[in-house]
């Protein structure tokens, strides 16, 4: 009989960890969701679903989530659902680009239950998910590929033109107004690397090549390692106290999306860079007591908010999945372990909340916020599952 090594055992446990998400999504979640996140009265998507119910909020909707649940729906379909994924993805999707868009190309920040406008303001992070959700659609529609993607072209041309910062990025106001934020443009960047591999003559390849370089140039600091929340109009760090935030959970996230760059670009230094974010995160944002990733640090690493949301969980499980999948050795294992350990974090959540809902804010006493289960954890929760089962099925035959 063949010796069962650690490493055997940790990869044993992450296959484990991946069928048990991938269950509850496919059992649990998504037939709550498909039936009810949608909304049946007025189009779109819900809000937020109330507990224990799982009934639909009638209140304003944000232009961000109406395409993070686009998304949610696609990926799992290709994660195995059989549900009549085109059918809602077009339904929701005509429905956004409907009530959302306005007349300069650009989309409101929300509008009422009814489709009407409730707030025309821009929002930087929108738009990056405006540009997340058309890429994503224009993949599994193909008679609207054309027009998607001149319609993504087009947004970031007038993105370019009225929020363009004068040396690389993007602006949050216009006139200028500070801070600007490191957060749009992460998701921004995960637009970029999405559009990049459906729209090769696009601009899409230079504009993520462009995010990457202002998050290690200007985003990361130097010294540390650690990346930060809100920067001056010149991307110094803003000089009042917000200048000092960094955020465990997109420590995470910037590592598992400079690992899929700097993977795509063979830039090793970004690896590098990935992996002390990712240190950072692990090491001084995960909270001993409850085993979550808390809300902020302070640039010194002293803990800033210990509100532990949902989403930080998610972005624990994916740089973990990237980072153990460019990694040997000790290092690997421990990743191995990281995948297993924030997966249960994630769970707690779940666990709290009837089936295939969530809690989202758990206090530093354990006890969480008694709110409605937001829908735009759903976005974050299928793309953590989606890696970790892609990251899963080349460790199956090994681990079986």
């Amino acid at each position: 009989m063949a010796q069962v090594t650690h490493s055997d055992a940790a990869e044993t446990a992450v296959v484990q960890t991946a069928d048990k998400l991938l269950t509850w999504l496919m059992d649990d979640a998504l037939p709550v969701w498909s039936a009810k996140g949608a909304d049946k009265q007025y189009g779109g998507f819900h809000e937020a679903l109330e507990l224990p119910s799982g009934d639909g909020r009638q209140v304003p909707k944000r232009a961000r989530v109406q395409p993070r649940q686009i998304y949610s729906l696609i990926e799992a379909g290709r994660l195995g659902w059989d549900g009549p994924v085109n059918d809602i993805v077009r339904e929701g999707l005509d429905w956004y680009l409907e009530h959302f868009a306005l007349e300069d190309g650009l989309i409101a920040a929300a509008v009422a239950p009814d489709g009407s406008v409730a707030d025309a303001r821009f929002d930087l992070y929108n738009h990056s998910f405006a540009l997340f959700g058309l890429a994503q659609a224009a993949e599994i529609l193909p008679e609207l590929k054309t027009e998607l993607l001149a319609r993504s072209r087009d947004m970031l041309a007038v993105l370019r033109r009225q929020y363009g910062h004068a040396e690389r990025g993007f602006r949050e106001k216009n006139p200028d107004e500070a801070p600007l934020c490191s957060n749009p443009h992460m998701h921004m960047f995960e637009a970029a690397l999405a559009l990049e591999q459906i729209d090769a003559d696009g601009p899409w390849l230079a504009l993520s090549d462009e995010i990457a370089g202002l998050a290690m140039e200007c985003f990361i600091d130097p010294v540390s390692g650690g990346l930060r929340e809100f920067f001056d109009l010149d991307w110094s760090p803003m000089p009042d106290d917000r200048g000092r935030v960094m955020e465990p959970g997109h420590q995470f996230e910037w590592a598992w999306l400079l690992v899929r760059w700097g993977t795509l670009r063979d830039n090793a230094k970004t690896l590098q860079m990935a992996r002390r974010l990712y240190q950072i995160g692990n090491t001084y944002g995960i909270d001993a007591d409850r085993q979550v990733a808390i809300m902020a640090l302070n640039d010194d690493f002293s803990v800033r908010d210990p509100l532990a949301r949902l989403w930080g969980q998610t972005e624990w499980i994916k740089a973990a999945v990237a980072l153990a999948s460019q990694s040997t050795g000790i290092e690997r294992e421990a990743c191995l372990e990281d995948i297993v350990r924030s997966s249960d974090a994630l769970y707690l959540y779940f666990d709290a909340a009837p089936t295939g809902l969530w809690r989202d804010k758990l206090k530093q006493d354990g006890s969480f916020v008694d709110e409605p289960a937001p829908a735009s954890s759903f976005y974050h929760i299928v793309c953590a599952i989606a890696e970790l089962d892609r990251f899963a099925k080349t460790l199956a035959p090994a681990a079986a």
